[in-house]
Parts: structure tokens; C-alpha cells; sequence
């Protein structure tokens, strides 16, 4: 254990703890003849432990002066769930309304209402449930819009994931959306880390990009090196036609629907891939219930804690001494005066 003191010149004071060893004049005690007197054994342990008692008191309020602290530390823990980068779209698309689509037997829209909550919002409640749900993972987070900004570092304490998430909130998105820089930024969390378990990045996004050949053959490149899945939850906008996954667009139209052909780039880079179109709030929380449901496999980390005060360990041991001294000089015994 890495052991450090902020005010390492209190330890001058350490000698102080030998006091109670040295022997001070005391009355002799007139006797006849002292070898008549038995051994007292346990008189002898008690002086003893008497001595070792104070010793022990004054070095443990020395050493709270001191305030000693432990040092960070490395712990290695085993749970069951996964890494994830939770990637969350901030342009301004984001704080529109989110819309309630309905649909009937041909899967085309026929109603769409605007709820009281914005996309973000709806996002961010449900990225919230579902960090909750899972403890045992290792959450990082970046948000993008023109640029990406790294939120949060891997980390499994939901004090700070939570913070984070809420965050993600706080303003007005920015116009221009650049994901390419975003999964980027997201899959270099990754780099350097060893491969304990599943790695996966969770993009929330309402929206496509128009990926150039050198960004797209670069994530293919991360995507495989890294060994990483990627879950995107579409959040579909009003009178948006969705991913199209099975059908064919033309050139005319490549513009107006970017998330068809990102979605088709997604699915030939060969990695674990899965797409959910989230049309209302029961399809969103479908969507991240399904990733709940499948990314729960063994993972192993390694949790750094932080440094850690013991000063008040110190005073809490040094006041159980000088009580146990308080009560040897109560029960103490004098034979003669």
C-alpha cells in the first residue's frame, strides 16, 4: 500500500511515543525481605501493555497530524456486461420536437404529433435508464456536432455517468453535423486498452453524414483493428424516410436521405452491427432494451481508486487507547501507600 503524509514534518514528533518507556522515580516500597514477595506475572504484562498502550496513543495522534493518506491504487474486477461509448448527437436537429408516428398494416406513417419533450430529452432519459441498469459496465461518452468532444473517460461510477449524461443537455445544438469525426473520436477511447470483454459504441443520432472515401476506409480501418460493435438508434425526424434498409435510392435523392447510404456503409465495414429506427418513445425504449438484452458477456477491468485519508482511522485508533489506558487506571490495584 502506497502510503504518504501532506505534512510529513509532524513525523519529528515520533519520538515522543517512546515517553511512556522510560522509568521515572517512584516511592520504594519498604519490605522486610523482598524475596518473600511472589512474582506477580500478570502485574509484569499489564505494566507492559500499559506502556505499549501510550506509546501506541502518542504515535497514532502523531501520525493523524501527519494526515497520513493511501495512495491510488489498482483493483482487478470481474463483472458481466460490456465497454461502451455512448456517441450522442448535440446538432440542432436534436432539440426539436419528438414526434409520435403511427403506423398501419403497409408500415407507412399516417400520424405524426409532436410530443412535450425534445429528441435530446427523450435520449437522454432513456440513456439514463439504461446506464442505471447496468452496473457492472464501462461507460465513455462523447458528444458531437461540427466537432466531437470527448465527455467522459471509461469509467463505472454512475455519479459521474449520470452527470454526464445530464449534461449533454445544457444549450443549443450547433447547425453542422461532422459524424465522421465523432466515431472517430469515439472509437479512440479504445486504443491502448487491453481486450477484456465486448466493446461496443451506442450512437444516438436523428440524422445521416455523407462520408468522403478517406474518412470511410479510416473507420473501417478502427472499426476492425479496435474489434468494436456499433448499435445506432436512429431517431427519425417528421416526414423522414428512415434508413430504407431494403430499398434502392437514386442519385437525385442521395442528398435528402444521407442516413440510407450511412447505414448501407455500416453494414458492408463487416463489424457486429445492428440499426433501430425510433420512431416514438416505446420504439426508443425497444431499441435500448435490446441492447440491454444482448451486450452481457464476462468482462474483466481494472478499477483505479483513489487516494484515501486515514487520518481519522488514526485518531479513531489512538482514542480506543487512550480509553483502554482510562480503563486499566480505573480497575488498577495499589497493595500499599
Amino acid at each position: 500500500m502506497d502510503v504518504t503524509f501532506l505534512h510529513p514534518w509532524a513525523l519529528a514528533l515520533l519520538p515522543l511515543a517512546l515517553l511512556p518507556f522510560l522509568r521515572t522515580g517512584r516511592p520504594v516500597i519498604v519490605y522486610s525481605w523482598l524475596p518473600m514477595i511472589p512474582h506477580d506475572r500478570c502485574s509484569t504484562l499489564a505494566g507492559a501493555l500499559y506502556r505499549m498502550l501510550g506509546a501506541a496513543t502518542i504515535g497514532l495522534v502523531v501520525l493523524g497530524i501527519a494526515e497520513m493518506t493511501r495512495g491510488e491504487t489498482k483493483v482487478e474486477r470481474l463483472g458481466q456486461g460490456a465497454e461502451i461509448v455512448l456517441l450522442l448527437d448535440r446538432s440542432r436537429s436534436m432539440d426539436q420536437s419528438f414526434y409520435t408516428v403511427t403506423r398501419v398494416e403497409d408500415l407507412r406513417p399516417t400520424l405524426a404529433s409532436p410530443t412535450s419533450e425534445s429528441k435530446i430529452s427523450v435520449a437522454r432519459r432513456l440513456l439514463s435508464q439504461f446506464t442505471s441498469s447496468r452496473p457492472d459496465d464501462l461507460f465513455g461518452m462523447v458528444i458531437f456536432s461540427t466537432l466531437p468532444i470527448e465527455v467522459l473517460a471509461f469509467t463505472q461510477k454512475q455519479a459521474v455517468i449520470q452527470s454526464a449524461i445530464a449534461a449533454s443537455a445544457v444549450g443549443k445544438g450547433i447547425g453542422e453535423t461532422d459524424l465522421g469525426l465523432g466515431l472517430e473520436r469515439a472509437l479512440s477511447l479504445f486504443e491502448g486498452r487491453p481486450y477484456t470483454g465486448s466493446r461496443i459504441i451506442l450512437l444516438v443520432s436523428d440524422g445521416g453524414a455523407h462520408l468522403d472515401v478517406e474518412t470511410r476506409e479510416r473507420l473501417t480501418h478502427l472499426f476492425k483493428q479496435n474489434r468494436v460493435s456499433l448499435y445506432w438508434i436512429y431517431i427519425r425526424s417528421f416526414r423522414s424516410p428512415g434508413l430504407l434498409a431494403d430499398k434502392e435510392v437514386d442519385a437525385q435523392t442521395a442528398d435528402t436521405v444521407p442516413e440510407h447510404f450511412l447505414h448501407q456503409f455500416f453494414v458492408g465495414v463487416g463489424m457486429p452491427y445492428r440499426a433501430y429506427e425510433a420512431e416514438n418513445t416505446e420504439a426508443l425504449q425497444k431499441a435500448i432494451d435490446d441492447v440491454n438484452r444482448l451486450e452481457r458477456l464476462p468482462i474483466q477491468f481494472t478499477e483505479v481508486l483513489p487516494r484515501r485519508d486515514l487520518s481519522q482511522h488514526c485518531y479513531g485508533a489512538a482514542l480506543a487507547c487512550a480509553l483502554a489506558l482510562l480503563a486499566m487506571k480505573v480497575t488498577e490495584v495499589r497493595r500499599w501507600v
